[in-house]
């Protein structure tokens, strides 16, 4: 390989690590790669640690042994995870976003990846002591900010769908009761998609009485599996209980007055 300066490998080291998040990458892979010795690698991972944890752009962990190595852990947390929330908050508190029966339109923000990447990192740092194996939602809306909460703890995701499909093979059903309207409702899974004993982290974009997230905790246990967290997105702050009381939510929605157009949005801030 051609030599190249050393701002120049740090460049490249950090991008390789930052792709990879959660996964532990050998020394010898970098050493190999950029051909440098194990000593050179050591300072340069040093020097990007001490830049990321600076910037709170996350950290580097180092594992010792022949199966060791160097793994990236992405965190939003602190001032960097409240000003994301904050920004939620004031496009979710547009007036034209109220929808009839109290909902809120928030598809916009759901499918902005700049958005939604930020929000699974803030998820995955409020969750990191869970260590789960599997992140779970059901279709359709969650599923984008699911898939960076799995991209953030390097997981599998799992869909749970509305209706079973043949070409997903065998699966498990169950119904179960919506919470706040009271109906019920189907909700399938491929035998395949989660093995026993498997620790499930449960996502939702939006929660009310808190049904949908027990029918995929209900799920996950006809499955096997153990439901070790509940994360949402915007929880009502009523009614008051939920079916299900172990969720961390990252905004709670106080009151929404459809005559006046306005709409009560409270982030859950971090502690600085």
């Amino acid at each position: 390989m051609e030599k190249v300066r050393r701002v120049e490998r740090m460049v490249a080291l950090t991008k390789l690590l930052v792709d990879s998040p959660q996964e532990l990458i050998p020394l010898n892979y970098f050493c190999d790669f950029f051909g440098i010795a194990k000593s050179t690698l050591s300072e340069d991972l040093a020097c990007v640690k001490d830049s990321l944890q600076h910037f709170s752009l996350g950290t580097l962990e180092t594992v010792a042994g022949a199966s060791g190595g160097v793994r990236f852990i992405p965190y939003r947390s602190g001032e960097r995870a409240n000003a994301v929330l904050k920004e939620v908050q004031r496009r979710l508190e547009e007036p034209d976003r109220i929808i009839p029966g109290g909902f809120l339109y928030m598809s916009d923000i759901l499918y902005d990846w700049h958005i939604a990447s930020r929000l699974g990192e803030i998820i995955m740092s409020r969750f990191a002591d869970t260590e789960p194996d599997y992140i779970m939602t059901v279709e359709t809306k969650g599923i984008p900010l699911a898939v960076m909460v799995a991209r953030a703890f390097n997981k599998p995701l799992v869909i749970a769908r509305r209706d079973s499909k043949v070409t997903e093979g065998s699966s498990i059903s169950i119904n179960y009761v919506t919470g706040s309207s009271r109906r019920i409702q189907t909700m399938s899974l491929t035998k395949r998609a989660v093995p026993p004993q498997s620790k499930v982290l449960l996502i939702d974009d939006f929660m009310k009485a808190g049904g949908t997230a027990n029918g995929m905790r209900e799920l996950v246990n006809e499955m096997g599996g153990v439901v070790v967290g509940i994360g949402v997105l915007v929880a009502t702050a009523s009614p008051k209980p939920k079916l299900v009381d172990d969720y961390k939510a990252l905004l709670v929605l106080n009151n929404v007055d459809e005559v006046i157009k306005q709409i009560d949005v409270e982030p859950v801030y971090d502690k600085v």
